[in-house]
């Protein structure tokens, strides 16, 4: 059950914008692009989840805080924003929130029926994992579509993957089979260096929402901040031989990849290849 908290106008060819915490938001890459967005475009929170109908709270558990001296209890949901002023000609629905633990088909027909109701006609969902990328490169990020007018509107890849997904690639497909026009955007984020926030990886997907909306977006300390965090991974390598010499050997290999002989679909399949690795290492635990 979605709570609404305030009316939303009549939205302007409304596009959204999801990004989830979880599997699908290596180095909270995604998550922290959706934030950012919300941030400058000064976006209002409108609408929740209801957590007790997709959330284990022994999974995500709910935070306690103080604020003026009281405490707060906040419960782990997914949040839905709208920003109207964007530099877009087109009003913006933004969703952050946590991967559900359960029920998520569910969970997907909720937020569409939502989507329809604010008249959304674009979706973008965000994501990032973890991959054998060096950090001293540009953070690669992929976009793709399943839809083939969706794949030349946007001039993205076809979507190919095989494999386990996350909630953004259920969401993805079920908007799809909505015939709501939608592009998938991630990062790969070095996995020696996902185990903190990656302003870099946040950055390129920036970017790439920018590119793919035809938009531009004040980056504000973001670009500082991904420079502090290559030379904060430079010295963790350099420290350790065995690290830099791994590094290395990505940069010559990611250098020969982009090669004009190198196949878009080789690259991919290498994406592909980390996705189910992860996948199995988690289930291996």
């Amino acid at each position: 059950m979605v709570l609404e908290f305030e009316d939303v106008p009549e939205l302007n060819d409304p596009v959204l914008i999801a990004a989830f915490e979880g599997w699908n938001d290596a180095g909270e890459a995604a998550t922290s692009a959706v934030r950012h967005l919300a941030e400058v475009w000064d976006a209002e929170v409108v609408a929740a989840f209801d957590p007790e109908e997709y959330y284990d709270f022994q999974v995500n558990r709910p935070r306690v805080s103080l604020e003026d001296g009281r405490r707060t209890l906040t419960w782990p949901t997914t949040r839905i924003l709208v920003a109207t002023e964007t530099g877009l000609d087109r009003d913006v629905v933004l969703v952050q929130g946590i991967e559900p633990s359960m029920r998520w088909r569910a969970f997907s027909i909720e937020l569409l029926e939502l989507a329809e109701r604010f008249g959304v006609t674009t979706i973008v969902t965000v994501g990032a994992l973890l991959a054998d990328v060096p950090h001293t490169r540009p953070i690669p990020v992929t976009a793709t579509a399943e839809d083939e007018a969706a794949i030349h509107r946007f001039d993205v890849e076809a979507s190919r993957y095989e494999g386990p997904t996350g909630i953004v690639g259920v969401l993805s497909h079920a908007a799809t089979e909505s015939g709501i026009p939608t592009v998938s955007a991630w990062a790969a984020v070095p996995h020696y260096a996902g185990g903190a926030p990656s302003p870099k990886a946040t950055l390129s997907l920036l970017r790439r929402i920018e590119s793919l909306l035809g938009v531009t977006v004040p980056h504000g300390e973001l670009e500082e901040n991904a420079r502090a965090w290559e030379r904060g991974v430079d010295e963790l390598a350099q420290s350790d031989e065995e690290v830099a010499e791994y590094v290395q050997s990505l940069e010559e290999a990611q250098d020969t990849a982009e090669l004009p002989e190198a196949s878009g679909d080789a690259i991919a399949r290498e994406f592909e290849r980390y996705l189910r690795g992860r996948d199995d290492d988690q289930t291996g635990r």
